[in-house]
């Protein structure tokens, strides 16, 4: 039988292009908010991620925390200018 070699696994590579989309986007949301805490359109996206990180399709695709996610990410924009 021939070892898997996750690295060429395509599946597993769109899975981590999904979570890594919705990380960035999660963080430009986020310094919009900071930016901008008024800005329903802001609020709204990043809601909308935060969703997406706490449902099953995010629990399917990988196995990190998504309140753990969630936290460092609001963690690294309160930190910066």
């Amino acid at each position: 039988m021939a070892s898997k070699n996750t690295a060429e696994d395509p599946y597993e590579a769109l899975g981590n292009a999904i979570i890594l989309q919705a990380v960035k986007d999660y963080r430009a949301a986020v310094k919009k908010i900071k930016h901008n805490p008024k800005s329903r359109t802001a609020i709204d996206e990043a809601l909308t991620i935060e969703k997406f990180f706490r449902g099953p399709l995010f629990g399917v695709i990988t196995n990190v925390d998504p309140e753990f996610l969630i936290s460092k990410i609001q963690d690294e924009i309160r930190q910066s200018k």
